[in-house]
């Protein structure tokens, strides 16, 4: 049944885009990851326009995160105010990130600057995701082998000048370092259109040294309202949100999560990881083969200029 999207300007099967937000709801069932770094490069093979697909597949990240964000209410595991400072940041990064979107798309680069961009992060994301589970892997094999888990120590962040202190934490730290986290992330999800939990989590825990029980739940809760921003910024900006896509993908997106969830348990963490790094990768060079193929059909501005 072909659709046709009045944003996107082009007709697509409406069960295929069911299908891809199912695909992108089971890889967030199964993989316990939010999809938005995959959404938005999928909608690319089928043909929607980057900047559409960025503007449009923030839809998908706010509706994957609500659900998760009450869970972790429940959990009392939201850090509410270190969730404040992030979103602080976030806002501010995604509005100089939409400022950065609309100048390139004025200058007719927004659709090579967010494939190269998906190609850089899916690529180097998707490598380190591989070596570490293929690390887990030959320590699980080994007898007696047990993780060797770092703890975090005192850095150059805690030297940081406006100090605050995060109960939930256990933290007293510069807002500085989180802000900019949080900045990092508002561009991320401006010009690819995702929610940036690949790298909020990590620095979350590395670099604030944030706990591990406190930083999925308010890692979503400054993701949810950083991708609200975003996309709400898209719509008035440059009209790129198209409505209809995005209600294709989440409805199909709910489904594929429900079933991702039931699968996932089937399978052991270390092999479900291998399993997404694998799918990473290959997005990356799917991508990447796009930008160096020779194009079927060639169009020069200039061939009126000729007659």
């Amino acid at each position: 049944m072909q659709i046709y999207l009045p944003i996107a300007e082009v007709s697509v099967n409406a069960f295929l885009l069911l299908g891809l937000g199912g695909i992108v709801g089971l890889l967030s069932g199964l993989f316990g990851v939010g999809g938005g770094f995959l959404i938005t490069p999928l909608l690319f093979f089928i043909g929607i326009p980057p900047s559409v697909a960025v503007a449009t597949g923030a839809n998908q990240v706010v509706a994957s995160s609500v659900s998760g964000v009450l869970a972790q209410f429940k959990r009392k595991a939201v850090d509410v105010p270190m969730g404040v400072v992030l979103l602080l940041g976030g806002i501010l990064g995604s509005a100089l990130g939409i400022w950065v979107f609309n100048r390139l798309t004025k200058l007719g680069q927004i659709d090579l600057v967010v494939q190269l961009a998906y190609v850089l992060f899916l690529g180097s994301i998707g490598l380190l995701m591989l070596q570490e589970a293929v690390r887990a892997i030959r320590r699980a094999r080994r007898p007696g082998a047990r993780a060797h888990v770092k703890r975090h120590q005192h850095n150059w962040v805690h030297k940081l000048p406006l100090k605050m202190k995060f109960r939930a934490s256990g933290l007293y730290i510069s807002v500085i370092p989180p802000a900019l986290v949080g900045m990092a992330v508002g561009v991320l999800a401006a010009i690819m259109g995702v929610g940036g939990g690949f790298i909020m989590v990590p620095a979350m825990i590395y670099l604030l040294g944030m706990p591990t029980k406190v930083v999925i739940g308010t890692s979503l809760f400054q993701i949810l309202f950083v991708s609200a921003f975003t996309t709400l910024m898209h719509a008035i900006t440059n009209q790129s949100v198209d409505v209809m896509l995005a209600l294709l993908l989440i409805i199909g997106g709910v489904i594929g999560a429900q079933v991702g969830s039931q699968l996932g348990g089937r399978l052991k963490a270390e092999q479900l990881r291998i399993l997404l790094a694998l799918l990473v990768i290959a997005v990356a060079a799917k991508l990447g083969l796009d930008l160096l193929i020779r194009p079927a059909e060639l169009f020069s501005l200039f061939a009126g200029a000729r007659g």
